[in-house]
């Protein structure tokens, strides 16, 4: 049996709306309400309907290709984050019958600005840097003639558009859980020049030892060089009572590295992720971590590209989102 196409007709009836409603919803055209555009979108994606992608590209001039540009620093044999992340971008571009198209940046192109393929070919309408670049390759992106949204970092630069997560304040809650479990001693896992993400993390992490008058080790640990890659590091002696990690894969890695040393966790010492990725639960023990909300920053990153790229508003700054702490097996509580 030949299953029926869904028509706009169809959505409409459903919602008991008018066809024109829904044409405008889907477009993403003025005259419909954000909360029922969001609703019809849904629904539209639920019941299956596609988008006749070629035939609005020849009417509007459009691609409905949205370039997705991630940095090969990022994505490593365990590195599997961004991948995740690409994966919850796509499904959001569908609500807008878009498509979305990967491109690793090497280090070659971003050292010499070369900008992604797909820009150079007109065959995207917007892209989504995922994971920080350098200065000058964002200046290099602001002078392109499509928008532009950065996912997962931002710097100096204040007229760029970026939603991140709120890696200071959530931080700060996994400290503030680590130190109330009776923890006194607690060092901190990163390198704070790598990214901004780690930069707010660690200031989380001394807001919360500030507020307890614990003091700041001075030999914080330094888990990567400034061009995002691990490298190896000796602990600290005498060990501290807790590890604050950058990420997940971090803890991982340390976790396995105490253990190899003859270290149990958390008996001995304790350890905290960041990310609430794969390697949370692969961990043995699995992590306490900070769960980010990907699917959520995908969804507001996409919104804003499609609102600047239909010319709704031009500029909407820093967009942060609230993260959530996963208690998990990794902390020790002190009687």
């Amino acid at each position: 049996m030949v299953r029926k196409s869904i028509t706009m007709k169809d959505i409409a009836e459903k919602l008991d709306v008018s066809i024109v409603t829904v044409s405008k919803a889907l477009s993403d055209k003025d005259g419909v309400s954000e909360e029922l555009k969001e609703k019809i979108k849904a629904l539209a994606n639920q019941m299956g309907y596609r988008y006749n992608t070629m035939a609005k590209s020849m009417k509007e001039g459009l691609s409905y290709n949205i370039g997705i540009v991630v940095p090969d620093r990022f994505i490593g044999k365990q590195q599997s984050f961004y991948l995740k992340f690409q994966k919850h971008i796509t499904q959001a571009l569908e609500n807008y019958g878009y498509y979305g198209l990967l491109q690793i940046l090497s280090p070659d192109d971003e050292h010499g600005l070369v900008l992604p393929r797909f820009y150079s070919e007109k065959r995207v309408d917007g892209m989504i840097i995922l994971g920080q670049v350098s200065k000058s390759y964002i200046e290099t992106l602001q002078n392109t003639d499509i928008p532009v949204v950065f996912l997962d970092f931002y710097d100096e630069h204040s007229n760029i558009d970026s939603v991140i997560t709120d890696n200071f304040y959530a931080a700060y809650e996994l400290t503030n859980y680590v130190i109330k479990c009776g923890h006194r001693n607690i060092a901190f896992v990163g390198n704070i020049h790598a990214t901004s993400s780690i930069q707010d993390r660690f200031l989380g992490y001394y807001k919360s030892l500030i507020e307890h008058q614990l003091n700041l080790k001075p030999d914080f640990i330094s888990d990567r060089d400034e061009q995002g890659l691990y490298i190896d590091y000796e602990l600290p002696d005498p060990l501290p009572d807790a590890f604050v990690c950058n990420c997940d894969e971090v803890a991982y890695n340390l976790i396995q590295k105490l253990q190899k040393l003859g270290y149990r966790v958390p008996e001995d010492v304790s350890v905290v992720g960041f990310d609430n990725d794969i390697h949370a639960t692969l961990s043995q023990p699995q992590l306490t971590t900070v769960e980010v909300d990907m699917p959520e920053m995908s969804r507001i990153a996409i919104k804003i590209l499609i609102n600047k790229i239909n010319k709704k508003q031009k500029e909407y700054g820093r967009v942060p989102v609230t993260a959530k702490l996963v208690i998990r097996e990794s902390v020790k509580i002190k009687k």
